[in-house]
């Protein structure tokens, strides 16, 4: 089975940074995407961040310039880097990522870790 580990969440101030840390671990293949999405209160999910394994990466405009998302395709893990935290950015944040489980199999599902509370005060 495939699992997905976050780390870093907290309480912090507006203003301030925070840094999230993923990392999957199991028995596969290859990674594809990661990325990070995140549930504020009352909210839908929503895609914050993702990279692709030759590092490409994209963003929601609301974290442009805040926000970098990285990877070490080595030890399979993704980071969120967030500064200039603002009180909407509070939310519960999740890691996914596109994994092959079987190298004959060229398919991939996407996992999601069981998310980390972010919570910035005013």
């Amino acid at each position: 089975q495939v699992q997905l580990v976050e780390s870093g969440g907290g309480l912090v101030q507006a203003g301030g940074s925070l840094r999230l840390s993923c990392a999957a671990s199991g028995s596969f293949f290859s990674i594809n995407a990661m990325g990070w999405s995140r549930q504020g209160p009352g909210k839908q999910r929503e895609l914050v961040a993702t990279i692709t394994p030759d590092g490409s990466t994209n963003y929601v405009d609301s974290v442009k310039g805040r926000f970098t998302i990285s990877r070490d395709n080595a030890k399979n893990t993704v980071a969120l880097q967030m500064n200039s935290l603002k009180p909407e950015d509070t939310a519960v944040y999740y890691c996914n990522a596109d994994v092959r489980k079987l190298a004959i199999i060229a398919r991939y599902n996407t996992y999601w870790g069981q998310g980390t509370q972010v919570t910035v005060s005013s």
